[in-house]
């Protein structure tokens, strides 16, 4: 392809991270008062989710559910990583420093122009919200 037939392609979300958790009610209130996740589906039994999908209001979201240390699709609660862009640094920052949760790294400025902070939640699981929204692809 040459370069004037290449044109830039926004598209929604379409990866999904999951994760388990040892208190999954308890996590997904902490991830909507806290982080700023909506609810948009929570399937639960009591205290055991089977399913929930947390949407970030500015797009993509996360899947999780309960710890099922035998099942075949399991994931050691605690173990998760992402990194949630969000023109909204600040707001996160200062509701994550509020609810006692633990910062791994104060809020700055990157070299490939991000502004972010890091943290983890009440399971362990490390997030990064930030600015940097990735590179601009071209259509193929």
């Amino acid at each position: 392809m040459n370069a004037t037939n290449e044109t830039t392609t926004a598209r929604a979300p379409q990866v999904w991270g999951t994760l388990q958790a040892h208190d999954a009610p308890a996590l997904i209130a902490f991830y909507v008062d806290v982080f700023g996740f909506e609810p948009t589906a929570v399937y639960a039994d009591g205290d055991q989710v089977a399913h929930a999908q947390l949407d970030w209001p500015e797009g993509g979201g996360i899947m999780l559910g309960s710890h099922k240390p035998d099942g075949a699709w399991t994931r050691e609660p605690g173990t998760a990583g992402f990194y949630v862009v969000t023109d909204r640094v600040d707001e996160v920052h200062r509701r994550v420093v509020d609810a006692g949760a633990e910062v791994l790294r104060e809020p700055r400025s990157t070299d490939y122009g991000s502004y972010e902070f890091a943290c983890a939640d009440r399971e362990g699981n490390h997030w990064s919200f930030g600015t940097y929204r990735g590179e601009s692809r071209t259509a193929g």
